[in-house]
């Protein structure tokens, strides 16, 4: 029995081994903080000769060598291995290859609209005025109100209050939002009047007079269409008779359209949205008095006006940031918080000119000015010169704003296509047409921003400085990529030179293009002194702090405490901006993530060999001085939600979120 044993346990001992070269143990928080600890190897014989066995790490390159490589030279003490994540599942081929999702069952839209309707009767939808004032009385609807008014009911299900004081509070104005605030607790008068509750210090709304003409497509534009005429340029967009019954002319086919679709086209006439019956009821009463008359005289061109904008173009106090909808999200209260840091000059997120023609109230949202923004201008992109000059003309018209910018670099394929954005730039003699039509119908000054081309190698951005201004440009923005380059490589700033070099004396040319630090900024302000400032987009958003370090002339090596102080006033401006109750900190809490999927390629100056960071290093997997530092160092959404539950509480149950953006820095060009 004993020899059987014996026999077994040799046939065996391969497992055996094998079993033991398999130890297992989990990676916490703690140890990932300190260094990574080195294998264990034998000491060798004092007699016999070093030698260089196959499992010997490579000399670590010198921080030099990382930067030639575009990695970010992290100091070896704070490096660590990448982090382990279990890999998904792969279960293809036990559900048919659907990936192990189900599928949605189609559902009719009469169908969605009764599961709508009950799910605002249930309780977890109290009515808006009921909440305001506390009062089931305060609903000029009553029963047929298709809200809840059961107060107890709303109380009995809602989640508990969040950490902190309401945001209205601490402003000490009235809280608008009454029993459906998170912060409820800390309110001081929730029976309050709805009437007396404070306006949004935000401007540039869309009224309900100019989005109902918008809507019926009545809305006159006698300075665009002049000066069309006046050009020999063709209307794509041309006045169309209203059918008698206003409620038959709506399109079906936009019930559930998304507002912040950017497919709509970019030559066929704006359509009437659908609206609630209320408003239809509205519309109908005021069929016989139009809100804006109709014999408007024509008007002449007026001559080619100088900026408004003076830039001192030696005064390092002047500061550009720039919301880029191709490199961005719809962070609408993230300039407030970039005004705070320093900047001088803010413009919106670029904004589709049909969607505003149409009365989008989504698309308008992008041309709201916060009353802290001093020096604020609206960007806006289109294909064609009447498209543009009518929206100029209504920006100018129902707007407050400092310039109009029109976007001729955007270089997502969705406005390419159309013909707009960078597009234009094959196309020199449109550009004509659209600045020519645009400048003559605003008295604010008008800018144009490109990139250096539509095709690598074909730099066409030159060609168009010498003559902008005498179409009626203002400034031209130029960022030092082409079209089809993307944000691969770095920004030619040699060219960006070239072209300033070309430029009329009154023409303002502003660099753009992979400004990381106030040594970038100074750099090529003093490179070129027809450079008049510098435009930053991605920067702010990865650093946006950025502004006080080019005002102060220093890095700023900033701890995580004072990093998380600025997203603490990100979530206090979006609480004001989308609400305190639970739609408004969701809301605020997407905008949010999505801004910590650009913070966390900041690499704190105190971790680096060579400073300053570069904006196409990549990163390696690093730990932080201190917990929160390296949380705010992950690439992993996990950690992001982590972040949000610090500053908004615990995330709904079942909550996931994905980055809108999946394109960073460090890809290759999407066209090549």
């Amino acid at each position: 029995m004993s020899h059987q044993i014996l026999w077994h346990l040799y046939k065996n001992k391969k497992n055996l081994v094998i079993k033991e070269q398999k130890p297992s143990f989990v990676l916490t928080a703690a140890a990932a903080l300190k260094p990574w600890p080195r294998p264990h190897r034998p000491p060798s014989p004092p007699d016999s000769s070093p030698t260089v066995t196959e499992h010997s790490s490579p000399p670590r390159p010198s921080p030099e060598e990382l930067v030639a490589r575009a990695v970010a030279p992290v100091k070896p003490a704070f490096l660590r291995p990448p982090p382990v994540r279990d890999a998904p599942k792969d279960d293809n081929k036990a559900d048919g290859g659907t990936g192990g999702a189900v599928v949605a069952e189609k559902k009719s839209k009469r169908q969605l609209k009764r599961e709508r309707k009950q799910e605002q009767k249930s309780s977890s939808h109290l009515c808006i005025e009921v909440g305001k004032s506390g009062n089931v009385n305060s609903c000029k609807y009553g029963d047929s109100c298709r809200f809840s008014h059961d107060i107890d009911a709303y109380l009995d299900q809602k989640p508990a209050d969040l950490e902190g004081i309401c945001p209205f509070t601490t402003l000490d104005q009235l809280c608008p939002y009454g029993l459906t605030c998170r912060f409820l607790s800390t309110h001081k008068d929730i029976h309050a009047a709805s009437e007396n509750h404070p306006e949004k210090p935000e401007i540039n709304t869309l009224k309900k007079d100019i989005q109902k003409l918008l809507w019926k497509n009545k809305y006159k534009f006698p300075k665009a269409s002049a000066q069309i005429k006046l050009l020999g340029l063709k209307e794509v967009i041309k006045s169309k008779p209203q059918p008698a019954n206003d409620d038959q002319g709506v399109n079906q086919d936009n019930e559930d359209k998304d507002g912040d679709d950017k497919t709509e086209s970019l030559c066929n006439p704006p359509v009437n949205m659908e609206c609630d019956s209320t408003l239809c009821e509205e519309m109908d009463k005021s069929e016989g008095e139009p809100l804006i008359d109709n014999s408007v005289p024509s008007v002449q061109p007026r001559p080619v006006k100088k900026s408004k904008v003076e830039i001192d173009k030696h005064d390092n106090g002047i500061h550009y940031a720039k919301a880029e909808s191709e490199d961005t999200t719809k962070l609408s209260n993230g300039l407030e918080t970039l005004q705070n840091l320093g900047a001088d000059i803010t413009c919106g997120e670029m904004a589709m000119c049909t969607n505003l023609l149409q009365g989008q109230a989504s698309e308008w949202a992008l041309l709201r000015r916060h009353s802290s923004e001093d020096l604020f201008g609206v960007q806006i992109c289109g294909a064609y010169p009447d498209t543009v000059a009518r929206t100029v003309e209504l920006v100018d018209s129902e707007c407050s704003v400092d310039f109009i910018d029109i976007n001729m670099g955007c270089p997502i394929d969705i406005v390419v296509n159309k013909g707009a954005g960078s597009s234009l730039l094959t196309k020199p003699m449109r550009i004509k047409s659209i600045v020519q039509a645009a400048s003559t119908v605003t008295e604010n000054p008008l800018t144009v921003k490109v990139r250096t081309a539509f095709f690598e190698g074909r730099n066409r951005a030159d060609s168009i400085v010498s003559d902008i201004y005498d179409w009626g440009a203002s400034a031209l923005t130029i960022h030092g990529r082409s079209r089809q380059q993307r944000y691969s490589k770095l920004a030619d700033w040699d060219y960006i030179y070239q072209c300033a070099q070309k430029a009329p004396e009154p023409l303002h040319v502003i660099g753009n293009g992979d400004v990381f630090s106030f040594t970038d900024w100074n750099k090529h302000v003093s490179s070129c002194s027809k450079i008049s400032t510098c435009m930053i987009a991605r920067g702010a958003l990865i650093k946006p702090w950025i502004f006080t370090e080019i005002k102060e002339q220093r890095h700023w090596d900033i701890t995580s405490a004072e990093r998380l102080s600025i997203l603490k006033d990100f979530a206090s401006f979006g609480l004001e901006h989308w609400g305190s109750d639970s739609k408004g900190v969701e809301t605020t809490r997407y905008f949010l993530l999505e801004w910590l999927s650009y913070t966390c390629r900041y690499i704190p100056v105190g971790l680096l060999d060579v400073i300053p960071q570069r904006l196409n290093w990549r990163p390696p997997s690093y730990c932080g001085r201190d917990d929160l530092e390296t949380l705010m160092a992950s690439d992993s959404a996990a950690d992001w939600i982590r972040i949000s539950e610090m500053l908004l509480g615990k995330v709904p149950e079942g909550f996931t979120f994905t980055p809108k953006h999946k394109s960073n820095a460090y890809d290759r060009a999407e066209n090549g």
